[in-house]
């Protein structure tokens, strides 16, 4: 065996999106980015999404678009990855690390309280692993002390709580679509709002400081009238070049197209782990997974003697992984750290377990069966 940790899931499908892309020899920023916007906008139901070339830019994005003071403070999860705290840093803001639940190891409400003080201007809840931080107590905390809410929604595509798509919740929310995700456009980012009037300069601050539909302009490059002017345009704010591609664009169409059998092939392998795991003695899930009600990036377990296990696991061909040691213990991010006891301890008995949609039955069978023969050594 030698079983993959994540795998994109791409066919002819996508192969011939791209090469669709190809034949018309527009690769960059270009109409498949807008088609794919609304695609994504109509999917997760909000009222304007953009596209980026990650949910880095995402979030660093939706921090910039509310002109925080500098020096002003985010309320973040110590157990993310670190673009969720990266992004503040970029803003020059500071983050504040926020422990983590200990049953579903999302943000912790009790000390996110602890936590806040007049100085927070914004906080980011993390979907960990895809499972929902519970929203309809963070929202009103949120909006009585005057917090923006950023969702980061890296770990989950497609996932509802409560009936309503996780990434509306609050202000903003910033998905990713890098390979390892449970869609991919290869590397990709969206941002969604239920606000416009907040995203009206975010399709120039994603390119550049220009906001222009290049392939359109493109058309008039021939034109021969006068006031054709294809290649005017303005600089009035600051942009990065994060912009989203066609290539992505195309792609993404299409697993987006996909993604309720990709994410329904991820829960079924869920609850054959939840099965197989049930009962062994020193190994429990990694959160309470309920693969019938939400959508899941990741599955994992907690385990005593957890460095052994990886090494006898990857000793079998199974690829293993550690989502994530801490920020709040990572040099970086070492002037504002080592204040989230609980994560700071449990995070060295996590284990990520292989989940792609890819997965066949016999290599969930042998997971299992290892992590039963591993109980009885």
């Amino acid at each position: 065996m030698n079983i993959r940790l994540f795998k994109p899931s791409l066919g002819e499908e996508e192969l011939q999106a791209v090469k669709e892309a190809f034949d018309r020899s527009w690769i960059g920023l270009g109409p498949k980015v807008n088609e794919f916007e609304e695609a994504w906008k109509e999917y997760i139901g909000c009222k304007m999404a953009v596209g980026v070339n990650s949910a880095t830019a995402a979030l660093h994005l939706a921090l910039r678009l509310f002109g925080f003071s500098k020096g002003k403070k985010v309320l973040v999860p110590s157990l993310t990855f670190s673009s969720t705290a990266s992004a503040v840093l970029y803003n020059d803001l500071i983050p504040v690390f926020v422990d983590s639940d200990p049953v579903t190891l999302g943000i912790s409400m009790e000390d996110l309280e602890c936590k806040y003080d007049k100085d927070c201007v914004a906080v980011i809840p993390v979907h960990y692993a895809g499972h929902p931080v519970p929203m309809e107590k963070l929202v009103p905390w949120a909006r009585e002390n005057g917090l923006k809410i950023i969702e980061d929604c890296a770990h989950t595509a497609g996932g509802k709580y409560q009936g309503k798509s996780l990434g509306t919740w609050g202000d903003i929310g910033c998905f990713s679509f890098e390979e390892k995700k449970c869609m991919t456009t290869g590397d990709g980012g969206m941002m969604v709002t239920n606000d416009p009037d907040l995203f009206k300069d975010v399709k120039a601050m994603r390119w550049v400081g220009i906001d222009k539909d290049n392939w359109k302009s493109a058309q008039e490059y021939t034109h021969a009238a006068r006031d054709a002017m294809h290649w005017f345009y303005e600089l009035k704010i600051l942009g990065w070049k994060y912009n989203m591609n066609d290539l992505a664009a195309s792609i993404g169409l299409v697993q987006l197209k996909r993604l309720p059998e990709l994410n329904k092939k991820r829960s079924e392998i869920i609850q054959d782990y939840l099965e197989g795991i049930n009962g062994i003695m020193g190994i429990k899930p990694l959160l309470p997974f309920e693969p019938d009600r939400y959508t899941y990036q990741m599955f994992g377990i907690r385990a005593e003697k957890r460095n052994d296990l990886i090494i006898y696991l990857k000793s079998n061909g199974i690829a293993t992984g550690c989502h994530y040691t801490p920020l709040s213990l990572q040099p970086l991010f070492k002037p504002w750290g080592n204040n989230c006891p609980f994560i700071e301890m449990e995070h060295k008995r996590l284990i990520t377990l292989p989940l792609h949609a890819d997965l066949t039955s016999d290599e969930i069978n042998f997971i299992n069966s290892k992590l039963n023969d591993w109980n009885k050594n």
